[in-house]
């Protein structure tokens, strides 16, 4: 059996380059050139037909460490919480208030850029505290 070497991470939304280049401002991603032939991606669009333009956008990790990010329109809007989300890891290895004013900090970066902050989870006997956040969509991710 081989094993997998790369994921990719799939989002499902109503906005395709408006949610993407809201996760290339948080994650440092960037968006890949064009398909060949096409100067923009402006361009690509153009080229599509009307039914298939602004159908997805991804971006992706310039090191090529960090798994690609694809989004696709979808038809229905979100209306129950996703079962699966995002860690930002920014507050790795701290604890106690210098955690919390790493992860106060990167809110306060993304807060502008649309997120939307849900609440802080305290820390606990088993977890250091995290913040639960939302995208410009409202999908679910933590600053943790």
């Amino acid at each position: 059996m081989a094993s997998i070497k790369q994921v990719q991470i799939t989002f499902d939304c109503a906005h395709p380059e408006r949610v993407a280049r809201f996760w290339c401002e948080v994650l440092g991603y960037v968006v890949p050139p064009p398909p060949e032939g096409f100067a923009t991606w402006d361009d690509f669009n153009s080229s599509q037909p009307p039914g298939e333009r602004d159908a997805w956008f991804a971006c992706s990790d310039p090191s090529g460490v960090g798994p690609r990010l694809y989004f696709q329109r979808v038809p229905e809007g979100k209306v129950v919480k996703n079962r699966l989300h995002l860690d930002v890891r920014v507050g790795t290895g701290l604890v106690g208030e210098e955690r919390l004013a790493a992860l106060e900090a990167e809110c306060a970066r993304l807060i502008p850029l649309g997120a939307v902050r849900v609440r802080l989870l305290p820390a606990d006997d088993d977890n250091e505290s995290c913040l639960a956040m939302q995208d410009v969509e409202g999908n679910e991710f933590c600053l943790d």
